[in-house]
């Protein structure tokens, strides 16, 4: 069978032997090394669904050697902790977080219970306690809100868990494999996050016919006779969990001498990651690798495969870079030294490369293409369409949904949110407790209940629950005219910055991000609403412009796409964002009909942005027409930039203050 160390592929639905999984490689090397060395700081699989993902971190358990907890403790301390605590063995925990967990979920809380029936302050241990000396599990993390991924990150670095809560101080040891899944596709971790995983590994479906038949006569077998399909690979299991034992007694023994960490130093300057944590990761995992092949002190082939694990992630300048490293550089900071990586997948294989990053070649972008459209001498003909790439992003201005919504939480729009400032209290059991609001809805009912002394006596529809306002993510969606009458190539660029920096802007706040383009004769959904900006930002580098000006048809799209999202996901409110110069010329009535388009999304009261393209000394202020119809805030697109806009008000200010001045 070929290697393929970054094609895993997945048997879904099953928990699988974690031999069993085909070609594993890249995946599989990080969870066993994070597990060898815990302290390396968990493990980030990136990659499109039906990639083993799941498959694979849930066998992970199951080749992990056993451990000795004290019994009915619920912090799943070692027994030598609790005093007079009976010894108990068993397997390594598997605790999966899901993606709408709360706070008091993940870190725990006040034991509703007991305070408020007997008075007794007791703490309830949360999923972190539970996680201790085993693994959690994060899958979509990206989708996770992130003041959670900071306490889990927070909490995986320090090994312990801290609560300051509700009259409770409690802290205990949290220790874990913290293991993190993602679709790219569906939105990427923050930065500052995605630097806080000591590994990354990048995988995809394989190509290859073998590798897919082998996948096939697998999953088959599995479902003839699960019991027998796991027995075949009971000794390969066998070994991996006591090679996994004697990597994890040997790694405290391991040696990195001062030439190895001077290789890492200069790995690390060469690949120009920010801070110390890249060096500490690599020379972390570079240890735990040696522990893995049973070597006593650290070499090349150690250092170069914790890079390709540990560094990847961390050269990311902007949301806009794609992964990977740089096999040259590597080669170059490192040597010419051959790292021999063992033959095949499995935990076994080296490192491999990272994906190849894939550069778009916008063209020759010219002017325009073909002949005009006689009614319309900017437009250009479909037979010359060019593409033009798009200038340096700037930061743009905030542009919010009018009124106050409840979705999801972001840092774009008002909203009612789980964080934020607490501006009043509603019956219900879930989110923060406010005592004092609960307190005042049970004392009217006391004497009914029989009370004559002692602490209050509560129902549960006494509970009552903080509201909180803080801001919210939504979908912002853009209707881009890529029609002759843009085709220009400066006025393109310009326009291609504007959403680009809206772009940036949007994966900031954390939004959804769809496109919908319109030229010719009709409209194109280029992209269905994801979380993934940088897709969109490709997207649109490859945009043509030319052809007629189909308005109406753009409109009457997004206006079909938002209906769509309205039904699979209501709480998020969308944002259209329509960048046009305000032309209709496409088919008959033109104009007409993308005004009652217009209307129509102003009566189903989306909340809208006219970004204005227009150029030229001579303007007919179309864009701005649109903007009436559409009920829409009106922005030229100079106007875009929160600098451009900050010195417009600067300007007016500094007038009205000369004005003043000779006045007084």
């Amino acid at each position: 069978m070929p290697a393929s160390p970054n094609h895993p592929t997945t048997f879904p639905g099953a928990t699988l032997p974690f031999s069993a999984v085909v070609e594993a490689g890249d995946m599989s090397l990080a969870l066993v090394l994070t597990t060898i060395s815990p302290a390396i700081g968990g493990v980030l699989v990136r990659g499109e669904k039906g990639t083993a993902k799941s498959t694979i971190v849930r066998a992970l358990a199951g080749v992990l050697p056993p451990i000795q907890v004290a019994a009915d403790d619920a912090f799943n301390r070692h027994p030598s902790e609790v005093a007079g605590a009976e010894v108990e063995e068993r397997a390594v925990r598997l605790v999966e977080l899901p993606v709408g967990a709360t706070e008091d979920r993940v870190l725990g809380s006040l034991h509703l219970e007991r305070a408020l029936s007997a008075g007794e302050t007791h703490y309830e241990p949360g999923l972190l306690a539970k996680a201790h000396r085993g693994i959690l599990y994060v899958d979509e993390v990206n989708l996770l809100h992130d003041h959670l991924v900071d306490l889990l990150l927070d909490a995986s670095a320090m090994g312990r868990s801290t609560v300051e809560r509700d009259g409770v101080s409690v802290s205990h040891a949290a220790r874990f494999v913290l293991v993190g899944t993602m679709n790219p596709e569906e939105g990427e971790l923050r930065p500052q996050l995605l630097d806080r995983f000591g590994l990354t590994v990048e995988v995809a479906a394989p190509r290859d016919p073998a590798l897919r038949v082998e996948v096939v006569r697998r999953r088959m077998a599995f479902d003839a006779d699960p019991v027998a399909f796991g027995a075949s690979y009971a000794a390969q299991e066998a070994e991996l969990t006591a090679r996994i034992l004697a990597a994890q007694s040997r790694v405290g023994q391991v040696v990195l001498g001062d030439d190895m960490l001077l290789r890492i130093a200069e790995l690390c300057a060469a690949f120009d990651v920010d801070g110390m944590r890249a060096d500490i990761v690599t020379a972390r995992t570079a240890v735990a690798h040696a522990a893995w092949h049973g070597r006593d002190e650290v070499g090349l082939d150690d250092v170069r495969a914790a890079a390709r694990l540990s560094l990847p992630h961390r050269r990311r300048r902007n949301p806009f870079d794609a992964p990977g490293l740089d096999e040259d550089l590597l080669d170059e900071v490192l040597g010419d030294d051959d790292p021999d990586p063992d033959p095949g997948g499995g935990p076994d294989g080296e490192a491999g490369a990272a994906p190849p990053e894939h550069a778009t070649d916008p063209g020759d972008p010219g002017d325009s293409g073909g002949p005009g459209d006689p009614g319309n001498p900017g437009e250009a003909g479909e037979a010359g369409d060019r593409a033009v790439a798009a200038g340096t992003p700037y930061r743009a201005r905030l542009f919010t949904v009018a009124g106050t919504g409840a979705g999801e939480a972001g840092r774009r729009s008002r909203a009612l949110t789980d964080s934020g400032r607490r501006v009043g209290a509603a019956p219900g059991s879930r989110g923060a407790i406010h005592l004092l609001e609960t307190v005042r809805a049970a004392a009217p009912h006391q004497r009914a209940r029989g009370r004559t002394d002692g602490p209050l006596l509560f129902r549960g529809g006494d509970l009552r629950v903080a509201t909180r306002e803080g801001q919210e993510s939504n979908l912002v969606l853009f209707c881009v005219d890529a029609s002759g009458s843009m085709a220009a190539r400066r006025r393109m660029e310009q326009v291609k910055t504007a959403i680009l920096s809206l772009l940036l802007d949007a994966y900031q706040r954390r939004d959804k991000v769809g496109l919908v383009t319109f030229r010719g004769a009709g409209a194109d959904l280029a992209l269905p609403p994801t979380g993934s900006v940088d897709i969109a930002a490709r997207r649109l580098d490859d945009l043509p412009a030319g052809g007629r000006t189909p308005l109406a048809e753009g409109l009457l799209e997004a206006g079909r796409v938002l209906g769509l999202e309205r039904i699979r996901d209501p709480r998020r409110r969308p944002l259209l964002v329509v960048v046009t110069d305000g032309r209709a010329t496409s088919g008959p009535d033109a104009v007409r009909r993308s005004q009652q388009a217009a209307g129509l999304l102003a009566a189903a009261h989306v909340s809208s942005l006219v970004i204005d393209c227009e150029a030229g000394a001579m303007r007919l202020g179309l864009a701005a027409t649109l903007a009436r119809h559409l009920q829409a805030e009106h922005v030229p697109v100079g106007q875009v930039s929160a600098a451009d806009l900050t010195g417009a008000v600067t300007s007016a200010t500094a007038t009205r203050a000369a004005t003043d001045g000779r006045v007084a």
